[in-house]
């Protein structure tokens, strides 16, 4: 059964509007990448936030995962910040993940900022594809941007609770998450600007 607001509501860090706090525990085997973890984490929804921005964004975190990836502490609070990182040397931005269809003059940002630059998207990828490349985004060809298809995503969010318990296999680009004893499955669908 989906969480209340009741149950999971907490306090911004501002102590304004209530959030909904979310647990993860992710066991993730990508044989694509030989990336095998135990994933633990709590993720509060923003009171904009959908939940497909929501799941995508976890899925994000737990597809892109490696040590030091985070996400951002502001969340949709920091429009210009990304909404998950890895810092490199010097405090710089290593790794810079946006989610849903961020506007082009965010991903000139970004490019100009990190090394390595993707889009999650549970959004028409060629319209972000498109904008990106009227709008002459510096090293626009280098930018990841993988799909996620809304179906998989309204499938995840009939099972999303308070305490969410996953199994995350990635093999050949097709992602299965089994929840509760049921495998939700898709093809990602990966590809650059």
């Amino acid at each position: 059964m989906p969480a209340s607001s009741e149950e999971s509501a907490s306090l911004d860090p501002c102590g304004k509007e209530p959030r909904l706090l979310f647990r993860f525990q992710i066991e993730l085997s990508d044989v694509d990448r030989g990336v095998y973890e135990t994933l633990d984490f709590r993720v509060a929804q923003h009171p904009s936030e959908t939940h497909p921005y929501l799941l995508t964004r976890v899925l994000a975190y737990a597809l892109a995962y490696e040590e030091g990836l985070e996400f951002s502490a502001q969340g949709l609070g920091d429009p210009e910040a990304p909404a998950i990182l890895k810092y490199g040397a010097h405090q710089s931005v290593a790794t810079w993940i946006e989610i849903g269809n961020p506007t082009s003059r965010k991903l000139h940002k970004a490019t100009k900022s990190a090394s390595r630059v993707s889009v999650f998207t549970y959004k028409n990828p060629d319209v972000l594809r498109a904008d990106i490349q009227e709008n002459q985004v510096h090293r626009a060809s280098e930018i990841e941007i993988v799909a996620v298809e809304p179906a998989f995503l309204d499938e995840l969010s009939e099972a999303l609770e308070k305490n969410n318990r996953w199994s995350l296999l990635v093999q050949s680009g097709q992602v299965d998450v089994t929840v509760a004893g049921r495998t939700h499955s898709t093809q990602l669908r990966q590809t650059h600007a």
